[in-house]
């Protein structure tokens, strides 16, 4: 049978947070409080932190982490899983959940019904999560990423431009219930991520800068699992880890 494993990728140099793995979160570094969110969402899963620089590997250690180093030289976190996956010799049939380093509030419950998804499926390869767009700002937004899905729930495109185009409608008045936001959670075969790794950029993918592009020009199917709201917002900016400390600091 094929295993579930958590690989989170985590990169020290960040430009905008440098050392952001380390950030304290109401005592606790950020990758550490990733990696708990992840084994209390999948406590039989295998979970490693795929990290680039010792420091980050000896507080994951010191704490009873799992965590392998990785080349620096990655442009994504899903060629970093690759790696990690091929060192810890997954099969080709496991299924590896990439949660982000950066994302210390990822909810537990939507992790736990996203495994559910991707086992559930026999001729699963790959997939990701949408949930609801919210305003007319959002679509507009090109840091929110827009899915449009097929008849049987597969992505047929990612962008940060609005699609799908509403041409005959003022923009005021675009339906909210025809957008969905992308929220940037993956799945995947072992096998399909390897592949995946072992392909150049694809142009699309360096034109939105959007990764998950790749897997639709070479023809790998990405299912989507709906999700009702948008999970809270991951840490990129000093702005960004204050406002997670204040939401931890609250519920503390």
């Amino acid at each position: 049978m094929s295993r579930v494993c958590i690989i989170i990728p985590a990169r020290y140099n960040s430009q905008r947070l440098p050392g952001k793995p380390l950030a304290d979160i109401v005592g606790q570094p950020m990758i550490i409080r990733v990696y708990r969110q992840a084994q209390a969402a999948l406590p039989t899963a295998e979970i490693v932190a795929a990290v680039d620089d010792v420091r980050v590997l000896q507080v994951l250690q010191q704490n009873g982490a799992l965590a392998a180093m990785t080349g620096k030289e990655h442009e994504s976190g899903t060629d970093r899983c690759a790696e990690i996956a091929r060192g810890q010799a997954y099969n080709d049939d496991d299924i590896i959940i990439n949660v982000q380093g950066d994302e210390p509030l990822v909810p537990i419950h939507m992790i736990q019904e996203f495994a559910r998804f991707c086992t559930d499926m026999l001729d699963f390869q790959m997939a990701t999560i949408a949930v609801p767009v919210r305003s007319i700002a959002e679509i507009h937004d090109p840091n929110v990423v827009k899915v449009t899905r097929d008849i049987d729930g597969r992505a047929i495109s990612f962008s940060r431009a609005p699609i799908p185009y509403a041409r005959d409608v003022n923009v005021v008045d675009w339906p909210l219930e025809s957008y969905l936001h992308h929220v940037g959670v993956y799945a995947y075969r072992n096998s399909t991520l390897q592949k995946l790794a072992a392909s150049p950029p694809c142009d699309l993918e360096r034109i939105e800068k959007l990764e998950q592009l790749r897997a639709l020009w070479l023809g790998v199917p990405i299912d989507v699992m709906n999700w009702p709201e948008a999970p809270p917002k991951g840490v990129d900016t000093a702005d960004d880890l204050q406002r997670v400390v204040a939401i931890l600091t609250d519920i503390a």
